[in-house]
């Protein structure tokens, strides 16, 4: 093999196409197989997002509804029986704190944590969590733990 008898791999090379817009004597001269005026005849011509030919859009036909509350509180909810699975597991004995959540991944740094009331608990427990719903609390207090509010 040298200079003289190079060529590309057998199959990574298939372009047969005809070049388009190289004069009229290539058959594909003039408009260059693009017709005759229109957006799609233009160089630079790229399709917006939901465009629809001039027909009004799908967007703008179907009405706005709803608003979404810019101060509303995210929270990570954890249910109770999760809790009691973190005592059968030996993770935690007698306190569940904001740090044991994160540490166990049931939580990370940034989020505030509600305990929800699914599930029940038979460990006493000491619960520290930002929020929690009324049967979550209920629970807690009834298995004769405590319910700590952050």
């Amino acid at each position: 093999m040298d200079l003289s008898n190079l060529q590309p791999a057998e199959g990574s090379v298939h372009n047969q196409n005809k070049r388009v817009g190289r004069g009229e004597g290539s058959g594909k001269g003039g408009t260059a197989a693009r017709g005759h005026k229109g957006a799609k005849s233009r160089s630079g011509y790229s399709k917006k997002i939901g465009f629809e030919g001039g027909q009004m859009p799908l967007q703008r036909r179907v009405p706005k509804f709803g608003f979404k509350n810019i101060n509303r509180k995210e929270y990570a909810g954890i249910n109770l029986d999760t809790l009691q699975a973190l005592v059968d597991n030996g993770l935690v004995t007698d306190t569940v704190d904001f740090t044991t959540l994160v540490e166990n991944r049931l939580a990370t740094k940034n989020e505030q944590v509600k305990i929800l009331g699914r599930g029940e608990l038979k460990a006493k427990l000491k619960v520290t969590a930002h929020k929690f719903t009324a049967t979550a609390k209920a629970a807690i207090e009834a298995a004769g733990g405590e319910a700590v509010s952050l």
